[in-house]
């Protein structure tokens, strides 16, 4: 087991869900690592690892796989899901994983030495009974207990799974739960994926380090079965998945983001990341990515974007206050947009894994593009709010 005082990973949405881990001592079924307390500059690569440079050449289905070069890497899915019922219902399932330097590990060849943490996070927002739902899980590779391929889209912890079937026909099977609520869905991409940033990186800060190799499924239809205290309900919806590697951390003067995914009835897609100072303002290399209906996609930076917070949710469990509804205007596009969640708290307090308060949820989505009223549902992640991310190693 991991002994979660000592774990920190601060997570983020696939813009700079960039992962920490806290100074202290890991303890694995009684093999233990000391991490040095000594962290470098987030403007330096780490030690034993890649950056994320301009120029990379994305293969698929090989870069749905893991990339142990480098030191961060996340899979997440979001959507939104009508049992045949009528009844709603929002989830998120995420998997991380984080590189351990090789100097930490040393020459230990134990299967027990510690190479890989992994973890993951599953919620379930059932809209219309008002209720949210999560759970978490953290493990580290070896031995079967946790892991992911490389060259392909299979990464799990015990008996939580992603896992993709073989190409053409590529689906992917999203399986994660606890006794309360599972679910098992399978989501099938209509869009190809979607490489964010400019010339394959997607930046976190000012220096070069700080970025990553990122893409998305903007658009996945998505069947399957959702379980509620002991109720199977059949659903269908649409998903949206991220997938972001690299090494560096975010920049030492941000507090915090938020990312927005935008999918609209019309088959637009946009997806937006601000990352935060902390007095407020928005860090010039946040950036978003409009996807138009045959797959074509422009890239907007954040001079592109107008997002105004038009309420405020108080969360009373971590004493957070959280943008609670937004105006998004992207003037290039003539497009206005009205975001408002779904159900107000959807906060996840990751206790047992990340050890980070975050706010992952549900939004509804009206508005107008090129003069045309427009409809839509999406998804927000908003992180620092409940306090200050902690952004290294």
């Amino acid at each position: 087991m991991i002994t979660p005082a000592f774990l920190r990973i601060c997570t983020g949405r696939r813009f700079g869900r960039f992962l920490c881990v806290a100074s202290g001592v890991l303890a694995f079924s009684g093999a233990l690592l000391a991490i040095s307390s000594a962290t470098p500059s987030s403007h330096t690569r780490p030690a034993g690892f890649r950056s994320a440079e301009p120029g990379y050449q994305y293969r698929f289905p090989r870069d749905h796989g893991t990339h142990d070069d480098f030191r961060t890497e996340w899979w997440y899915y979001t959507g939104h899901l009508t049992a045949t019922n009528g009844r709603r219902f929002g989830y998120q399932v995420t998997f991380f994983r984080r590189g351990i330097e090789p100097e930490r590990v040393g020459a230990n060849t134990s299967h027990w030495a510690i190479r890989q943490l992994y973890l993951a996070h599953v919620a379930l927002s059932d809209l219309d009974h008002k209720r949210f739902r999560y759970a978490e899980k953290v493990s580290r590779a070896g031995l079967g207990k946790a892991g992911a391929d490389a060259g392909r889209l299979h990464a799990w912890i015990d008996r939580w799974s992603i896992e993709a079937s073989a190409p053409p026909h590529a689906h992917h099977r999203v399986l994660a739960g606890t006794d309360e609520f599972s679910l098992d869905l399978t989501v099938t991409p209509e869009k190809p994926p979607i490489v964010h940033g400019e010339r394959g990186v997607s930046r976190k800060g000012s220096a070069p380090v700080q970025g990553s190799h990122y893409y998305s499924f903007p658009r996945l239809a998505t069947s399957g079965t959702l379980t509620v205290n002991g109720e199977r309900f059949a659903v269908n919806g649409l998903s949206w998945m991220d997938h972001e590697f690299g090494s560096g951390d975010l920049g030492d003067d941000l507090a915090g983001w938020d990312w927005f995914s935008v999918q609209l009835e019309n088959k637009t897609e946009l997806m937006l990341y601000r990352l935060r100072r902390a007095d407020g303002t928005v860090a010039p290399v946040s950036s978003g990515t409009a996807i138009f209906p045959d797959g074509r996609t422009q890239h907007l930076s954040a001079a592109d974007v107008q997002v105004d917070v038009l309420d405020h949710w108080p969360s009373q469990t971590s004493g957070g206050r959280y943008p609670s509804r937004w105006h998004l205007t992207v003037p290039a596009l003539d497009l206005s947009l009205d975001l408002r969640p779904l159900l107000p708290d959807q906060e996840l307090t990751t206790s047992h894994s990340t050890q980070v308060t975050y706010w992952e949820g549900a939004v509804e989505i009206s508005g107008r593009l090129r003069g045309a009223p427009v409809t839509g549902q999406g998804y927000v992640e908003l992180t620092g709010y409940a306090k200050p991310i902690k952004k290294r190693l």
